[in-house]
Protein backbone atom coordinates (compact mmCIF):
# COMPACT_ATOMS: atom_id res chain seq x y z
CA UNK A 1 0.00 0.00 0.00
CA UNK A 2 1.32 3.25 -1.20
CA UNK A 3 2.51 5.81 2.10
CA UNK A 4 -0.67 7.90 0.97
CA UNK A 5 -3.46 5.11 0.52
CA UNK A 6 -2.14 3.80 4.32
CA UNK A 7 -2.28 7.51 5.90
CA UNK A 8 -6.43 7.17 4.38
CA UNK A 9 -6.69 4.35 6.01
CA UNK A 10 -5.39 5.44 9.12
CA UNK A 11 -7.60 8.89 9.10
CA UNK A 12 -10.54 6.97 8.24
CA UNK A 13 -10.29 4.73 11.55
CA UNK A 14 -9.03 7.84 13.27
CA UNK A 15 -12.62 9.27 12.53
CA UNK A 16 -14.34 6.09 13.04
CA UNK A 17 -12.68 4.64 16.14
CA UNK A 18 -11.70 7.89 18.00
CA UNK A 19 -14.18 10.64 17.08
CA UNK A 20 -17.47 9.59 15.69
CA UNK A 21 -17.86 6.58 18.65
CA UNK A 22 -17.29 9.47 21.22
CA UNK A 23 -20.19 11.75 19.86
CA UNK A 24 -19.36 13.72 17.46
CA UNK A 25 -22.09 13.19 14.93
CA UNK A 26 -22.03 15.96 12.54
CA UNK A 27 -20.88 15.08 8.89
CA UNK A 28 -18.82 18.13 7.96
CA UNK A 29 -16.28 17.84 11.10
CA UNK A 30 -16.35 13.91 10.07
CA UNK A 31 -15.32 15.09 6.82
CA UNK A 32 -12.90 17.19 7.84
CA UNK A 33 -10.89 15.16 10.44
CA UNK A 34 -11.15 13.08 7.61
CA UNK A 35 -9.53 15.02 4.75
CA UNK A 36 -6.89 16.72 6.61
CA UNK A 37 -3.60 14.95 6.53
CA UNK A 38 -2.92 14.71 10.06
CA UNK A 39 0.35 13.65 9.71
CA UNK A 40 1.74 16.70 7.75
CA UNK A 41 1.54 18.79 10.81
CA UNK A 42 3.69 16.89 13.15
CA UNK A 43 7.48 16.85 13.33
CA UNK A 44 8.88 13.70 10.79
CA UNK A 45 10.15 11.32 13.38
CA UNK A 46 6.35 11.18 14.69
CA UNK A 47 4.53 10.88 11.80
CA UNK A 48 3.83 7.04 12.64
CA UNK A 49 2.00 8.37 15.51
CA UNK A 50 0.33 11.11 13.89
CA UNK A 51 -3.12 9.06 13.95
CA UNK A 52 -2.56 7.91 17.67
CA UNK A 53 -5.01 8.99 20.23
CA UNK A 54 -3.39 11.43 22.06
CA UNK A 55 -1.10 14.61 21.97
CA UNK A 56 2.07 14.85 20.11
CA UNK A 57 4.97 17.23 20.55
CA UNK A 58 5.94 19.51 17.81
CA UNK A 59 8.27 22.20 19.52
CA UNK A 60 8.47 24.71 21.94
CA UNK A 61 6.55 22.81 24.27
CA UNK A 62 3.87 22.91 22.38
CA UNK A 63 1.49 20.16 21.47
CA UNK A 64 -1.17 18.95 18.60
CA UNK A 65 -3.96 18.16 20.09
CA UNK A 66 -5.36 14.82 20.54
CA UNK A 67 -7.59 14.32 17.67
CA UNK A 68 -11.19 13.84 19.38
CA UNK A 69 -10.26 17.25 21.07
CA UNK A 70 -9.62 19.02 17.81
CA UNK A 71 -13.09 17.34 16.49
CA UNK A 72 -15.12 18.34 19.64
CA UNK A 73 -14.01 21.80 20.09
CA UNK A 74 -14.79 22.52 16.02
CA UNK A 75 -18.23 20.70 16.70
CA UNK A 76 -18.86 22.99 19.28
CA UNK A 77 -18.48 26.06 17.12
CA UNK A 78 -21.47 24.18 15.14
CA UNK A 79 -20.48 26.05 11.65
CA UNK A 80 -22.51 26.10 8.97
CA UNK A 81 -19.98 27.60 6.36
CA UNK A 82 -20.26 30.93 6.38
CA UNK A 83 -18.56 31.92 9.28
CA UNK A 84 -15.97 34.07 10.31
CA UNK A 85 -13.48 32.34 12.93
CA UNK A 86 -11.24 33.19 15.45
CA UNK A 87 -8.70 30.91 16.64
CA UNK A 88 -6.20 31.62 19.75
CA UNK A 89 -3.33 29.60 19.71
CA UNK A 90 -2.19 28.25 15.71
CA UNK A 91 0.37 26.00 17.21
CA UNK A 92 0.89 23.55 14.41
CA UNK A 93 -1.69 24.97 12.20
CA UNK A 94 -3.93 21.27 12.30
CA UNK A 95 -6.91 23.07 13.66
CA UNK A 96 -6.78 26.03 11.66
CA UNK A 97 -6.87 23.08 8.44
CA UNK A 98 -10.05 21.80 9.89
CA UNK A 99 -12.05 25.08 10.69
CA UNK A 100 -10.54 26.27 6.81
CA UNK A 101 -13.07 23.23 5.26
CA UNK A 102 -15.85 24.32 7.72
CA UNK A 103 -16.20 28.35 7.43
CA UNK A 104 -15.70 31.05 5.45
CA UNK A 105 -12.63 32.84 6.75
CA UNK A 106 -10.26 31.98 9.63
CA UNK A 107 -8.26 34.25 11.76
CA UNK A 108 -5.27 32.48 13.58
CA UNK A 109 -3.44 34.17 16.24
CA UNK A 110 0.04 32.83 17.70
CA UNK A 111 2.62 34.17 20.00
CA UNK A 112 5.49 32.32 19.18
CA UNK A 113 6.68 33.40 15.60
CA UNK A 114 8.65 30.57 14.30
CA UNK A 115 5.62 28.15 14.88
CA UNK A 116 3.39 30.76 12.83
CA UNK A 117 5.60 30.70 10.17
CA UNK A 118 5.67 27.05 10.11
CA UNK A 119 2.14 26.40 10.00
CA UNK A 120 1.57 29.30 7.50
CA UNK A 121 3.98 27.51 4.68
CA UNK A 122 2.17 23.99 6.05
CA UNK A 123 -1.24 25.75 5.40
CA UNK A 124 -0.45 27.03 2.13
CA UNK A 125 1.10 24.20 0.91
CA UNK A 126 -2.53 22.55 1.44
CA UNK A 127 -4.53 25.37 -0.42
CA UNK A 128 -6.14 26.48 2.99
CA UNK A 129 -6.61 30.35 1.51
CA UNK A 130 -9.37 31.46 3.73
CA UNK A 131 -6.88 31.51 6.73
CA UNK A 132 -4.75 34.03 7.88
CA UNK A 133 -2.21 33.94 10.53
CA UNK A 134 -1.27 36.49 12.65
CA UNK A 135 1.72 36.83 15.83
CA UNK A 136 0.35 38.42 19.16
CA UNK A 137 -1.07 37.97 22.33
CA UNK A 138 -3.89 35.79 21.39
CA UNK A 139 -6.04 36.49 25.09
CA UNK A 140 -6.68 39.95 23.50
CA UNK A 141 -7.57 38.50 20.60
CA UNK A 142 -8.07 40.40 16.91
CA UNK A 143 -10.54 42.91 17.11
CA UNK A 144 -9.76 44.58 14.11
CA UNK A 145 -11.27 42.24 12.02
CA UNK A 146 -14.31 41.23 15.00
CA UNK A 147 -16.98 40.67 15.26
CA UNK A 148 -16.33 36.44 14.94
CA UNK A 149 -19.21 34.24 14.77
CA UNK A 150 -16.78 31.64 16.62
CA UNK A 151 -13.83 31.96 18.63
CA UNK A 152 -11.86 29.01 19.38
CA UNK A 153 -9.24 28.84 21.99
CA UNK A 154 -6.71 26.25 21.89
CA UNK A 155 -4.96 27.23 25.12
CA UNK A 156 -5.75 27.01 28.45
CA UNK A 157 -7.33 30.34 30.49
CA UNK A 158 -7.70 30.57 34.38
CA UNK A 159 -10.68 32.79 33.43
CA UNK A 160 -12.45 34.00 30.08
CA UNK A 161 -11.02 36.70 28.89
CA UNK A 162 -13.24 39.83 28.26
CA UNK A 163 -11.44 40.82 25.39
CA UNK A 164 -12.77 36.99 23.69
CA UNK A 165 -16.04 37.67 24.80
CA UNK A 166 -16.57 41.20 23.62
CA UNK A 167 -15.01 39.90 19.80
CA UNK A 168 -18.05 38.02 19.62
CA UNK A 169 -21.09 38.37 17.13
CA UNK A 170 -23.75 39.18 20.09
CA UNK A 171 -26.86 37.48 18.34
CA UNK A 172 -25.60 33.76 18.74
CA UNK A 173 -21.42 34.36 18.40
CA UNK A 174 -20.10 30.87 20.34
CA UNK A 175 -16.63 31.00 22.34
CA UNK A 176 -14.67 27.68 23.05
CA UNK A 177 -12.01 27.83 25.91
CA UNK A 178 -10.56 25.45 28.22
CA UNK A 179 -10.78 27.10 31.41
CA UNK A 180 -9.02 26.49 34.73
CA UNK A 181 -5.66 25.79 36.86
CA UNK A 182 -2.39 23.83 37.07
CA UNK A 183 -4.13 20.19 37.28
CA UNK A 184 -6.30 20.68 34.79
CA UNK A 185 -9.25 22.71 33.26
CA UNK A 186 -13.10 22.36 31.72
CA UNK A 187 -13.99 22.71 28.56
CA UNK A 188 -16.66 25.47 28.21
CA UNK A 189 -18.69 26.56 25.77
CA UNK A 190 -20.14 30.84 25.99
CA UNK A 191 -23.22 31.19 23.32
CA UNK A 192 -23.54 35.17 23.33
CA UNK A 193 -27.18 36.38 23.40
CA UNK A 194 -27.07 40.39 23.31
CA UNK A 195 -25.76 41.17 26.91
CA UNK A 196 -25.58 37.84 28.36
CA UNK A 197 -23.86 34.65 27.94
CA UNK A 198 -25.48 30.96 27.94
CA UNK A 199 -22.70 29.09 29.58
CA UNK A 200 -22.10 25.49 28.98
CA UNK A 201 -19.65 23.03 30.70
CA UNK A 202 -18.85 20.14 28.42
CA UNK A 203 -15.38 18.26 29.31
CA UNK A 204 -12.51 18.13 31.74
CA UNK A 205 -9.15 18.92 29.41
CA UNK A 206 -5.58 19.34 29.53
CA UNK A 207 -4.31 22.15 27.69
CA UNK A 208 -0.76 24.39 27.38
CA UNK A 209 -1.22 27.84 28.93
CA UNK A 210 -2.98 30.96 27.45
CA UNK A 211 -0.01 33.29 28.07
CA UNK A 212 -0.90 37.25 27.77
CA UNK A 213 -2.20 40.13 29.73
CA UNK A 214 -5.64 38.16 30.24
CA UNK A 215 -4.39 34.64 30.17
CA UNK A 216 -0.86 33.27 32.54
CA UNK A 217 1.74 35.71 33.05
CA UNK A 218 4.95 34.11 31.98
CA UNK A 219 5.96 33.79 35.16
CA UNK A 220 3.07 32.10 36.63
CA UNK A 221 2.15 29.98 34.11
CA UNK A 222 2.04 25.93 34.84
CA UNK A 223 4.64 23.86 34.18
CA UNK A 224 4.74 21.27 31.18
CA UNK A 225 2.14 19.45 32.85
CA UNK A 226 -0.12 20.91 30.34
CA UNK A 227 -0.71 18.47 27.61
CA UNK A 228 -3.12 19.09 24.90
CA UNK A 229 -2.98 21.98 22.26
Amino acid sequence: MAASESYQAERLRMVRNQIQRRGVKDPRVLQAMQDVPRHLFVPSERRHQAYADGPLPIGGGQTISQPYIVALMTDLLELSGGECVLEVGTGSGYQAAVLSRLAKRVYSLERIPELASQAEVRLAELGCTNVEIHVGDGSVGLPEYAPYDGILVTAAAPRVPEALKEQLTQDGGVLVVPVGGRAGQILERWRCEGETFQIEKVAPVAFVPLIGSQGWDEDESPDRQWRSR
